[in-house]
């Protein structure tokens, strides 16, 4: 049997975060020459990002309460401070938990699936650290049986999600009730740093937090009827890009350096990697691309000569979130599932890009149900809820 995703759940943190707050917030600090005002100013214009979550209140225009215990990131005067590595990830343990958790809550409830009928918990996540981990975290917070079978997928960057659906895929193999629920969680902000350096300036202007959940399956009598049929996946590691998407841990955070050199190779490499993985299936009537910025899906949309509204639902979810790394497209699958102008049949391919450089991508099919059927449904859970 076929896995499939059943339902996906999003979620972010409560402080939102206008694009333009935090461009002035960055062009204001101290040392900022006109230079670099300059491309301050023209990175975030051409992000194509409207708004943005994140955990750091104090990111916020005004600045928000911060809950006990929670280290300062801007002091009064509106200046980034440089927290620790270890106060950072501190903030990640306290924070992050809860946020995989209402993701899940909303899956589980979504796809009508009791918590009790979950046998496997696949997290992601590139931006904390600790253990016990996120995923024994699930089995506690969502009180899941203590034999769940647990994996984490760490540090793969913006492509983990579609790894995790891979595995999960995999593991719905290996026994007919098999419930996975996989939960990608993302806590960009954290790594949140002052900067003239233009990769770190753009990593300022589109990174953001965010978690997303998914149920897979392959027992058609689990959950609510339709879904995403999961059909294969593939992996390809790009001719050059080594350097170019690089995610490293330093001691005022994690390091991003993502040169301008990311999108032009995805431009000229992503033809050559589609036609590989497709083969002769033909193009897919809906594509779910991860939004790494504006520029990179721009050189998708040229590279695979698109139609102009091909990538909408990603650059929907690019302008409403930001990129939330591995979580984000995630998102732009639950949009999918959602939008009536996507049929029954319709073949849908996911790409993701990830450090390496590497391009991940998934081939699903679309399945929905008569609407009076899942009123059905969704009544007979209600009355056993």
């Amino acid at each position: 049997m076929t896995a499939r995703i059943v339902s996906i759940g999003t979620a972010v943190p409560a402080t939102r975060i206008r694009q333009d707050d935090v461009r002035a917030l960055f062009a204001a600090q101290d040392g900022v020459d006109r230079l670099t005002r300059r491309r301050i100013q023209a990175v975030f214009d051409a992000s194509a990002i409207e708004q943005r979550h994140t955990v750091l209140t104090d990111l916020a225009t005004p600045p928000g309460p911060r809950a006990a215990g929670v280290p300062a990131f801007v002091d009064a005067e509106g200046r980034l401070l440089s927290p620790t590595t270890g106060t950072r990830n501190d903030l990640y343990i306290a924070t992050a938990p809860a946020l995989s958790a209402e993701a899940a809550r909303e899956a589980l409830r979504d796809g009508r699936v009791e918590p009790s009928s979950v046998t496997h918990v696949v997290t992601v996540s590139c931006t904390g650290l600790f253990a016990p981990g996120p995923d024994y975290r699930l089995v506690r917070d969502l009180g899941l049986s203590p034999t769940v079978e647990r994996c984490h997928l760490g540090f793969i960057g913006c492509a983990a999600a579609l790894p995790a659906l891979r595995v999960a895929t995999a593991l719905a193999a290996t026994r007919p009730d098999a419930v996975v629920l996989v939960v990608c969680t993302e806590l960009c902000s954290l790594h949140v740093r002052a900067s003239a350096d233009p990769q770190q300036i753009v990593a300022a202007s589109v990174f953001a937090d965010g978690a997303a959940a998914a149920i897979v399956t392959a027992d058609p009598a689990i959950g609510r009827a339709g879904g995403l049929d999961l059909e294969r996946f593939g992996t390809a590691l790009t001719d050059e890009g080594e350097t170019d998407m690089v995610w490293t841990i330093g001691d005022n955070g994690f390091e991003m350096v993502l040169s301008a050199e990311v999108p032009r190779i995805i431009g000229r490499e992503i033809q050559g990697a589609v036609a590989r993985f497709l083969g002769d299936d033909g193009e897919p009537a809906v594509w779910a691309v991860h939004p790494g910025g504006r520029s990179v899906l721009d050189r998708v949309e040229t590279g695979l000569e698109l139609a102009p509204d091909a990538l909408d639902a990603s650059r929907a979810v690019l302008r409403d979130f930001g990129n939330m790394s591995s979580a984000t497209i995630l998102f732009i699958l639950a949009a999918l599932l959602r939008d009536d102008a996507v049929g029954d049949g319709a073949r849908v391919a996911g790409l993701a890009f990830g450090p390496g450089l590497t391009v991940e991508s998934a081939l699903m099919t679309k399945r929905r149900v008569a609407e009076a059927v899942d009123d059905d449904v969704a009544l007979t859970f209600a009355a056993s809820a």
